[in-house]
């Protein structure tokens, strides 16, 4: 079993080239949860979407969030009538909230609504939250704190950003996983995807449980670096390492990881900075790690399914 962290459009990418080139059983996919909120009455999980979308194919293809053919009747109606329409919902993908928020309401734990809907829509790898419990990402920023989707989508990433906290992480415990709980799996090795380490990884790793598993893993563990030739290929990365008093670069992200990842993937562009991030304790392992296509994303996956330590996947 080879256990996948993701979160935003990039961290699907990977985990959608994952399940084309392993086998379902062979592929669990841990996802960010510090991005839900509650939204006019509606559960909201905007990483958890992303991904079963991505592996649906249903997707966006232009956004890479959101369902594609969407329709907006919806949120015009909303609009006529004075209401929050920051946020928007499409038809489709509101079908989703509803129906998360009614089997939450009626007690069954995210964990298994997911898995429900995964299902439904056709997604056969397992897709995990990282937590039933609720964990929920604070941004620190000039105009004061506010909560990520305030931040991210209402705010435009506009504000500068100063510190980033997750609520509740601390007793926050990871998500159930066929009667176990996911840090609790026999697992091959774990892949990083290249997700936002701020926004999409770090939520993950405030939990105890999480970061512990990670320190004392007895398994391989690779990152992929969402930063490539200092630019950040989807999101705000750069733009909050930069405010934080970080340089954007690849190296930046491998430092975020030392201590809890065994290989980190750089993009051919970074291949210079090897030596740098050598030097963190970790191995460098330089591929083409852009995914413009359906093709690079199974690429990529099978890259890093062939390197040496991960040998024991099945492709």
């Amino acid at each position: 079993m080879l256990l996948a962290l993701a979160g935003g459009v990039g961290g699907a990418k990977l985990a959608h080239g994952l399940s084309r080139v392993l086998r379902a059983e062979d592929l669990a996919i841990v996802v960010n949860v510090g991005d839900d909120f509650e939204h006019l009455g509606l559960y909201v999980s905007p990483d958890i979407d992303t991904v079963v979308y991505t592996l649906a194919g249903i997707a966006n293809p232009d956004s890479g969030w959101g369902v594609a053919g969407e329709t907006w009747s919806f949120m015009d109606a909303l609009a006529t009538l004075g209401g929050e329409t920051w946020f928007r919902l499409g038809d489709r993908d509101l079908a989703t909230h509803i129906e998360r928020t009614r089997r939450l309401a009626a007690g069954t734990p995210l964990s298994d609504v997911t898995r429900h809907l995964a299902r439904r829509l056709g997604v056969a790898p397992a897709v995990v939250p990282a937590s039933d419990d609720p964990i929920r990402t604070f941004v620190a920023t000039d105009e004061g704190e506010m909560e990520f989707q305030h931040y991210f989508v209402r705010r435009h990433c506009a504000p500068r950003v100063s510190r980033l906290s997750y609520r509740h992480a601390a007793a926050a415990r990871p998500a159930m996983v066929g009667g176990q709980r996911w840090t609790a799996m026999e697992v091959t090795g774990v892949i990083i995807c290249p997700s936002n380490p701020y926004l999409s990884i770090a939520p993950i790793l405030a939990m105890p449980e999480a970061r512990a598993w990670l320190e004392r893993r007895r398994f391989p563990v690779a990152a992929v670096s969402p930063i490539v030739a200092g630019r950040a290929l989807k999101g705000p990365a750069a733009k909050i390492m930069a405010e934080l008093g970080e340089e954007p670069s690849a190296v930046t992200v491998a430092r975020f990881y030392a201590g809890l990842v065994d290989l980190f993937i750089v993009d051919t562009n970074d291949g210079a900075l090897a030596g740098e991030i050598r030097a963190l304790g970790m191995e460098p392992v330089v591929l083409d790690s852009v995914m413009n296509s359906l093709d690079d994303r199974q690429r990529l996956a099978r890259e890093i399914c062939a390197l040496p330590v991960f040998a024991e996947s099945r492709l």
